[in-house]
């Protein structure tokens, strides 16, 4: 069975993931047939960008998306597109609805340093104190 699933690029603690398309059985940052994607989760928002017309292919001879890709997905509206791809809508105007899309989110070439959460900071304070 086909997936198409992340897989983590980049240094500790700056992930960069490409979203591939790899056999089920092949291990995380193995083997893939085909790179269709990346996603940044470090900037904010975290940076997209889909290759839609392979993954239009790629879920029409039957590859199954992971979990974090099907959230990706609905993040750039991907699952609508591709849903009305197959009532029959023309495709170049999906494809040039994704372009748009892709052009107008917010782009920023920065990574965040996510902040720690109100309990970490508290405790870490309170023992600073101590």
């Amino acid at each position: 069975m086909v997936r198409i699933r992340l897989r983590r690029i980049g240094s500790v603690h700056q992930p960069h993931y490409r979203v591939i398309i790899a056999d089920k059985e092949a291990p995380r940052d193995g083997r893939f047939l085909e790179i269709v994607g990346q996603y940044n989760p470090k900037t904010n928002p975290g940076t997209i960008v889909f290759d839609e017309e392979r993954i239009y292919y790629w879920l029409g001879v039957g590859a199954q998306p992971s979990e974090s890709v099907e959230k990706l997905f609905k993040v750039v509206k991907l699952n609508e597109r591709y849903e009305r791809l197959k009532k029959g809508e023309d495709k170049a105007t999906l494809l040039a609805e994704a372009a748009k899309l892709y052009e107008t989110r917010v782009k920023s070439p920065k990574t965040t340093h996510l902040q720690a959460p109100a309990k970490k900071a508290a405790a870490k304070k309170d023992k600073d104190e101590a």
